[in-house]
């Protein structure tokens, strides 16, 4: 098994710039300069790595073109600074094992890798799905998220795709922060990495080595820092940063997470967050007055600390 390879720390799955182009899908562009200043802008705040293609980057809403450029323009921003892990999600095995072979071709670290998406797979599915990807030679970040999959990659399933060569670590998004512990000892080889960013703190404490992460696209030195103290033991300090970011991070586990983490980024200022394509739409009124408040008031207090 190839557990060797480390997708612990913070990679970020990033979200993607569009500029309006009435000749392009929803007449939305993908603005590839600003998606490669934004995986800089990641890289030099610390984080480990990038993941592009992922739902946050609206994969399912990309031209084949347009999904394939993204990946190589991560992989030309990022350079031998960081790790890139591409979102390979397909509806069957021979298009997921087609988009890891791009991204193998295109020079990308590993890959994520959700179950068949728009179908509920069985357990033999599923197996069928990964083992197909796993030919490809790439390490593989397994992605729960039986939110949205319907699909919910139980502990001993894990443990039996764990035994696939290039299985590395998984995702773990089922919202069960008891899950962290069960995976590790019924797969002691495979990385268990914190997906939903309102139960970092809690997953990290309870061993997961890696956030595979939707708001440090908004707040990546903060997010990088509190990986940082919890890793180190400085658990009070590491809960307190978290307590006060928390409000804003729990937009990552709700439905329009894309349309709100985009907002946060550009309320940050720092870098480029902008509209998102079809079928996601524009923040109800409601919803966006709630993203500003949460996301100023994280900016407050984090004004507020004397400088580490």
């Amino acid at each position: 098994m190839n557990q060797r390879f480390d997708l612990g720390g913070v990679i970020v799955a990033t979200t993607l710039a569009f500029k309006p182009d009435a000749s392009a899908p929803a007449g939305l562009a993908v603005d590839y300069e600003r998606f490669a200043a934004h995986c800089e802008f990641l890289i030099d705040n610390g984080c480990r790595g990038v993941g592009p293609n992922g739902s946050l980057g609206e994969y399912s809403s990309l031209t084949d073109d347009e999904r394939r450029k993204v990946v190589q323009t991560a992989v030309a921003t990022v350079g031998d600074r960081g790790l890139v892990v591409a979102g390979v999600h397909g509806v069957g095995s021979h298009q997921a094992k087609h988009w890891a072979e791009l991204a193998k071709e295109d020079g990308a670290d590993a890959v994520l890798l959700l179950p068949p998406t728009l179908y509920r797979a069985n357990r033999t599915e599923v197996i069928a799905h990964y083992a197909a990807v796993n030919e490809v030679g790439l390490p593989i970040m397994i992605y729960n998220n039986p939110i949205d999959t319907k699909v919910d990659l139980t502990p001993d399933l894990l443990a039996e795709l764990a035994q696939l060569e290039n299985v590395v670590a998984v995702k773990e998004f089922s919202g069960d922060v008891r899950r962290v512990l069960e995976i590790k000892e019924l797969a002691p080889d495979l990385d268990v990495i914190a997906g939903a960013d309102d139960l970092l703190f809690e997953s990290l404490v309870a061993g997961a080595t890696g956030w595979f992460a939707g708001y440090p696209n908004a707040f990546p030195r903060e997010a990088v820092e509190i990986y940082t103290l919890v890793t180190e033991g400085k658990i009070a300090e590491a809960r307190e940063l978290y307590r006060h970011l928390v409000p804003a991070f729990r937009w990552d586990s709700r439905t329009e997470f894309v349309q709100a983490i985009k907002l946060s980024i550009d309320i940050t200022g720092q870098s480029y967050g902008g509209p998102t394509r079809p079928p996601r739409g524009p923040l109800t009124a409601e919803h966006e007055a709630q993203v500003r408040k949460d996301t100023e008031s994280a900016l407050t207090y984090i004004a507020s600390r004397t400088p580490r």
